[in-house]
């Protein structure tokens, strides 16, 4: 497996998401299939493992942390904060919280479910609006202080709360969504990321699952996966945006690749600290996706997919107005 830096922290070039094992996607997968699946992950090369408290809430930490214990010394572990989540019960409150004293209580709760003494890699889930990121900052600057933290990330976060965070703490890697399905962060975040020397981690690569050419407007979610109510998966959406699928499908069948390793590699060629975290819960889809590290996509195929492109709009919103609100503050 090669390696990238994000920041200064250096992990394998993709890393796994580990959301869907618990969440969002559907009813929660069997607890020993996705433990020997991480394990798998780590016997390929993968080091960066991607959780948060609030995939759960609670559940994937717990089984990120009963994965990775025997080889705990060899991985790098993100999770995240920011989430009112009473870390007794694991009541979602509702909202944001960013407060100093509850991100440092929810960094203890972490180590305990992550069986572990210190996270690799602390991300604020979503901006607080209610708390100023200089003392969000301060309060992850505390931590690392203290040995609990090593480094600090943002997710989802606008540019200019970028650089104030910065300002106090520096800032390792910011995760948003990034695809060959959502290129927003190319207008002024990748910019920013280069010029600060922050590490950019894009979680859904694959579109959440649709760059993958299995979706089309016929498929069917379970009542519970998070797709039912994202505007660019409503059926109409899906028929419309296959022109994207039919674009990667063409350019995989000259190279020998897979609709998801042309969009991975994608991902990977835009710069060399993108790290993206593919989720899956299937082992072949996991070598699957591990394979796009070798391919190399030449200038002429990533013109050709700049051209496609131009031509293409795709169609619907990529999340909820709801979750949208809670993005580029």
């Amino acid at each position: 497996m090669k390696t990238r830096n994000i920041g200064d922290l250096q992990v394998s070039a993709l890393g796994l998401g580990c959301m869907s094992m618990s969440a969002a996607y559907g009813p929660p997968a069997n607890e020993g299939d996705m433990i020997g699946l991480m394990r798998a992950a780590h016997q390929q090369g993968v080091t960066l493992f991607d959780t948060a408290e609030a995939y759960g809430p609670f559940a994937n930490e717990e089984l990120v942390g009963k994965a990775l214990a025997p080889i705990r010394d060899q991985v790098v572990i993100a999770t995240k904060f920011g989430f009112d989540i009473d870390q007794q019960t694991g009541e979602r409150r509702g909202g944001m919280n960013s407060r100093p004293e509850h991100v440092k209580a929810v960094a203890d709760a972490c180590l305990r479910r992550l069986k572990t003494d210190r996270i690799d890699l602390f991300y604020q889930h979503r901006v607080d609006p209610d708390v100023p990121i200089e003392d969000v900052a301060g309060a992850v600057k505390d931590l690392i202080a203290a040995g609990k933290v090593k480094h600090f990330g943002l997710s989802e976060a606008g540019v200019q709360t970028i650089r104030r965070a910065h300002s106090v703490q520096k800032v390792t890697a910011v995760q948003s969504e990034y695809s060959l399905f959502w290129r927003g962060p190319e207008a002024e975040l990748l910019p920013t990321l280069e010029q600060l020397g922050i590490g950019f981690v894009p979680f859904s690569p694959l579109g959440a699952g649709f760059l993958t050419g299995k979706i089309d407007e016929n498929t069917k979610f379970d009542p519970s996966d998070f797709r039912n109510s994202v505007p660019r998966f409503s059926p109409e959406a899906r028929k419309a945006n296959f022109a994207l699928v039919d674009l990667i499908k063409r350019i995989g069948d000259r190279k020998g690749a897979t609709p998801a390793q042309i969009a991975l590699s994608w991902l990977l060629a835009q710069k060399p600290w993108i790290v993206p975290i593919p989720g899956t819960t299937k082992q072949h889809r996991l070598e699957e996706n591990l394979k796009a590290v070798d391919f190399d996509l030449l200038a002429d195929d990533l013109a050709e997919i700049d051209a496609a492109l131009s031509e293409i709009e795709v169609q619907g919103e990529r999340l909820p107005e709801a979750a949208l609100k809670m993005t580029g503050r």
